[in-house]
């Protein structure tokens, strides 16, 4: 059992990433923690997994966690060896093996003298076959690092696994094997991913906010129905603090009118009685005071309704906030823009493809390229992009407009800041006025604004390359987006696939997310 009690934690900067949160997680639980960017899902990972201290609160677990990182190159100077934590035990087995019996060896194996069949088996398991376990991590692809974890959970065998993003990089039979593990297995589960088939396979949903954890109490299919009937409530909360808001304001401005008359009819009054002065300023000071008094309590209904409405307004989900308004390509649908005809292209005399490749793409259409890694998915964006010549056979390109949307977000320049880079796409001549409205329309407010890109998180750099698309004249021909899920929580996923769905012309995507496929209205596959 896990339980985390008011839990507190500081970046080193001394910001304050969340407080008093607290989640209990009971034997055999299949969790789902999911949040949007910056929310701390990995850092209360690291926090169960004893890799970092909280500032405040107590955390209890009855058994060591095994902890699958989230793979950014981090573990490139360790061994495979190193990484699974077993390179001790398993050089000590290697020197009882060859007569050097100490008790320094016998103490280092702790009598686990099949260490090196289970790490063998469970690497050829997670098909990870003819590995040398002293070979650097840095030889191999993001994908076959993150099976190097998951063949450590039936090494090591814990009773926790948590894991953080575990189905990025892995292509779809690696993601296959994922899924068949997390529905067989009895272990307790906390998984962190925006993958949402995965999500779909764990039995309770934990929502990580700045207000704490909020529990659902089924997969992510149930998540967000209870989330659309939130979201609804929300809406029509809206709507009627809204309305209030018009109604006071006008009630206020009713009020203010009568009452000025009323004065302006007790002075003429006054006047014509012939008071004297003394009398008549007396009255007048007085009712001075009573307008205002009148028009603080108005002021102060009018302030509260307008601090509810904000509160509520901050509580939208983002992508209701956000307006895209893509200018239709310039090419009618239909359009013939890329026509191969049995094309080929070799390395070192060697073709890349078994059979050459014959396929048409038109204005409008949506299409995945698929491919297990090394097939040629990027040689063949960078011939549609003309980068590349086929070395075979013949193909057609028409004029169009392409953008290439790659896993490092290369349209961004780090060294440029946001609004510097929302400018490079600028060519309208917008006011800096408008272009700023469109940032904010992004989610970039002013605070953002003299950010360096370098700054930026995989979500953030998305949406301010989708936001460069919506200020430059005219939208793209075509769009190419190469694993564009990969790195994306789920609120920057959704963004991406209501700004996609929008978009009407060419869609030619590299991506193993099949629920983002099936969003996108995907209508024709190149398998490679």
């Amino acid at each position: 059992m896990l339980i985390l009690q008011n839990i507190s934690y500081t970046h080193p900067n001394k910001n304050l990433l969340f407080d008093n949160i607290n989640l209990t997680v009971n034997n055999h639980e299949k969790i789902a923690l999911i949040g949007n960017n910056g929310s701390g899902k990995s850092t209360l990972l690291k926090l169960i997994s004893k890799e970092l201290q909280p500032l405040d609160g107590q955390l209890f677990v009855d058994t060591k966690p095994y902890f699958v990182p989230q793979i950014f190159g981090q573990y490139n100077h360790l061994t495979i060896g190193q990484a699974l934590k077993v390179e001790n035990k398993l050089k000590a087995l290697q020197e009882i093996l060859n007569g050097n019996v100490t008790e320094e060896n016998y103490s280092t194996l702790d009598d686990d003298w099949t260490i090196e069949e289970r790490c063998n088996d469970a690497l050829k398991y997670w098909q990870l076959t003819n590995l040398d376990l002293m070979q650097k991590m840095e030889t191999l692809s993001g994908g076959q690092k993150t099976k190097v974890f998951l063949a450590g959970i039936s090494i090591h065998q814990p009773e926790l696994i948590l894991l953080d993003e575990p189905s990025n990089h892995l292509d779809v039979a690696g993601r296959k094997l994922l899924y068949n593990f997390i529905q067989s297995t009895q272990n307790t589960l906390i998984i962190v991913s925006h993958d949402r088939k995965l999500l779909n396979l764990l039995g309770k949903v934990a929502e990580l906010d700045k207000r704490g954890i909020t529990i659902y109490g089924g997969n992510y299919d149930f998540y967000m129905e209870q989330k659309l009937i939130e979201n609804n409530a929300l809406n029509q909360d809206l709507q009627s603090k809204e309305k209030a808001l018009r109604k006071a304001k006008e009630k206020e401005r009713e009020t203010l009118e009568r009452q000025q008359k009323l004065d302006i009819r007790a002075q003429k009054g006054l006047g014509k009685a012939g008071l004297p002065k003394i009398v008549s300023n007396t009255w007048k000071n007085s009712a001075e005071r009573s307008t205002a008094k009148i028009a603080g309590v108005h002021t102060e209904k009018i302030g509260g309704l307008k601090e509810e409405l904000q509160e509520l307004r901050s509580a939208l989900p983002n992508i209701d906030k956000m307006k895209f308004g893509f200018d239709n390509s310039a090419l009618h649908k239909g359009k013939t823009l890329i026509k191969a005809d049995e094309i080929n292209y070799s390395y070192k005399n060697h073709p890349l493809w078994k059979e050459n490749l014959t396929f048409q793409i038109t204005s409008g259409e949506r299409l995945v390229l698929k491919g297990i890694n090394g097939s040629g998915k990027t040689t063949l964006i960078k011939i549609i992009l003309e980068k590349l010549e086929p070395q075979t056979g013949k193909i057609y390109r028409a004029d169009n407009k392409a953008v290439y949307i790659d896993q490092d977000y290369s349209l961004i320049d780090n060294q440029l800041k946001v609004y510097e880079q929302a400018q490079q796409f600028n060519v309208s001549a917008l006011q800096e006025h408008e272009i700023k409205i469109r940032l904010n329309r992004f989610l970039f407010t002013k605070d953002d604004w003299d950010k360096s890109c370098s700054a930026l998180s995989g979500g953030e750099k998305m949406r301010l390359i989708l936001c460069c698309l919506t200020i430059n004249n005219q939208s793209p021909d075509i769009i190419i987006l190469d694993e564009p899920t990969n790195n994306l929580d789920i609120q920057n996923i959704e963004i991406l696939t209501a700004a996609i769905n929008e978009y009407q012309g060419t869609l030619i995507v590299v991506s193993h997310d099949e629920t983002f496929l099936e969003q996108t209205k995907i209508e024709q596959t190149i398998q490679l």
